[in-house]
């Protein structure tokens, strides 16, 4: 390759356990910009159901840390997302979307907040154009800050509470979607109880040169190994969560996606974000097309970008989502479909390289949640 062409190859950020990976023998990829393991010499299937039966870190940090700073952060913040930030206490998280004047999903994000600030964890591939976005309409009176010298790390599984329990007792007591500041090893982290594998576990924000020490410490406890993309992604699918630009998007709105539940009561009526004459109009009249899970017949996987088409052969829908489900033990996947066939049960077609496959819909999730309710 010539040195010109090298030149023109985008350079790759690290985050701050690349080594790590490197060492534990992850297989690096390009990611939302950054080189990040899609899976460890155990393999994805290894990684998947090791999680759901004990505990799995991932390395999340390319994801953006965002503090929102002012009286008015939770009002201000209001006017972007159908969520009820105002009704959040401390140490409360809530699951939103950033949404467009057509009601479509510009990202979705976890807003939690603490003692003095709003706190918010938002997607790798969005977060330029998230910080932009907010920039430009919060309100002056508050202040945002990307906290790019954090790092932030990932603990799943049904063992992580006894893991973690045993660096910060403190930690256990936090429920599903809670979260707060505790001190490991002397250094200041922020734990919230939560994640994006369906199983209890939480997510450790911490000091970028405090993440490969604190990661080496979780490694070390037997039930704990690493995990990468590719199981993080087979997890989710199979908890029915969606992944930004696949399963939700620009053009897709929170009801459409069944994200209904995320829009708080008042928001509902009062409005006051972008889009919510569209979405309360879909409140109250309904949508055309909605998200729901899918059964491939057979072993063959149905992957993302499939068309469903119903017994006359019609074009009914398309598939987001699709992979083989480990903790299944056969092919999930997910999609839109017209509302009318939005039925568990309900049979179609999905047309893969130009074949017919049979496919059902299905109840979301794959997989019961495991979260820590208290």
């Amino acid at each position: 390759m010539s040195s010109e062409a090298q030149e023109d190859r985008p350079t790759l950020a690290h985050t701050p356990l690349y080594d790590l990976h490197v060492e534990l023998g992850g297989k690096m990829v390009p990611f939302a910009g950054y080189a990040m393991p899609v899976q460890y010499p155990a393999g994805i299937v290894a990684e998947h159901q090791h999680c759901r039966a004990q505990a799995a870190l991932f390395d999340v940090s390319h994801m953006g840390q965002v503090r929102i700073t002012g009286d008015e952060a939770a009002q201000s913040l209001e006017t972007l997302v159908p969520g009820d930030l105002l009704g959040l206490t401390t140490g409360d998280q809530r699951y939103t979307q950033l949404t467009n004047e057509t009601g479509g999903i510009l990202d979705d994000l976890i807003v939690g907040r603490d003692q003095d600030n709003l706190f918010l964890v938002i997607n790798a591939s969005r977060k330029a154009a998230d910080i932009t976005h907010m920039r430009a309409c919060l309100d002056t009176a508050v202040q945002l800050e990307a906290l790019e010298d954090r790092a932030l790390l990932a603990l799943q599984g049904p063992q992580a509470a006894a893991v973690l329990g045993s660096l910060v007792p403190d930690c256990t007591a936090l429920r599903f979607m809670q979260a707060g500041w505790y001190a490991i090893d002397g250094v200041d982290c922020r734990i919230s109880r939560s994640g994006y594998s369906g199983e209890d576990g939480f997510e450790i924000s911490t000091p970028a040169d405090f993440a490969e020490p604190l990661a080496r410490r979780l490694l070390a406890f037997e039930p704990v190994m690493p995990a990468g993309l590719g199981a993080r992604d087979s997890l989710r699918l199979e908890a029915g969560l969606c992944l930004y630009g696949n399963d939700i998007d620009e053009t897709t709105t929170p009801v459409e996606a069944g994200l209904t539940w995320s829009i708080g009561k008042r928001r509902r009526s009062e409005g006051g974000f972008p889009g919510a004459a569209v979405i309360q109009q879909q409140l109250a009249e309904g949508v055309e097309r909605k998200r729901v899970g899918l059964r491939p017949q057979g072993r063959a996987p149905v992957r993302a970008g499939s068309l469903l088409t119903d017994e006359a052969g019609k074009e009914v829908g398309t598939v987001t989502s699709g992979g083989f489900g480990p903790s299944v033990g056969a092919p999930v996947a997910m999609g839109y479909v017209a509302s009318e066939l939005a039925r568990p049960d309900q049979e179609l077609t999905a047309v893969v390289r130009g074949k017919g496959h049979p496919i059902a819909v299905a109840k979301l999730p794959f997989v019961p949640a495991g979260y820590h309710r208290g």
